[in-house]
């Protein structure tokens, strides 16, 4: 049986359009850097050993689409620099870095375990990402999802 995706275009997915932002590795090690609270440069290079240009590059990436904004600072007899801070739009890849971090910890974690927990500030308890549809029901596995042309869906040409 043929696949009814393959009736549909794919040259506006959203979803490619977000790799493009953050599909390489360092993209998201940088983001976990800044939610950890790690915002400046130097500080982020020598935690993650990323090498300079590659973690300058990134870091551009970043600003440029709207994820963080670079806001100055100065130490005391130093050049202005600047910390990277997250945006709103940046702060809603927190469930993905989450889920990211669940599936990790499923299938790489050490055998002690995850070396980052997540938890809930005001009671401390786990965080975890839960799929709901938009009428409540949670979804506990994939399969009980089904893919859909949306709104902006084309049929392909060809």
């Amino acid at each position: 049986m043929r696949p009814a995706a393959l009736d549909w275009s794919i040259e506006n997915c959203t979803l490619a359009r977000a790799m493009e932002v953050l599909g390489e590795k360092w993209a998201l090690v940088v983001l976990r850097e800044v939610f950890n609270g790690v915002r400046r440069f130097d500080d982020m290079r020598v935690r993650t050993g990323i090498p300079r240009q590659v973690l300058t590059n990134r870091l551009a990436t970043l600003v440029e689409e709207g994820v963080l904004r670079r806001e100055p600072y100065r130490e005391p007899g130093s050049r202005l620099r600047h910390e990277y801070r997250l945006t709103p739009k940046g702060l809603d890849l927190w469930p993905v870095l989450v889920a990211v971090l669940a599936w990790g910890d499923r299938y790489l974690a050490d055998p002690e375990g995850s070396p980052l927990r997540v938890a809930h500030r005001d009671c401390g308890g786990d965080v975890s990402v839960v799929l709901r549809c938009e009428r409540g029901h949670e979804i506990d596995e994939p399969r009980e999802v089904v893919p859909r042309p949306g709104p902006g869906a084309r049929r392909r040409v060809g």
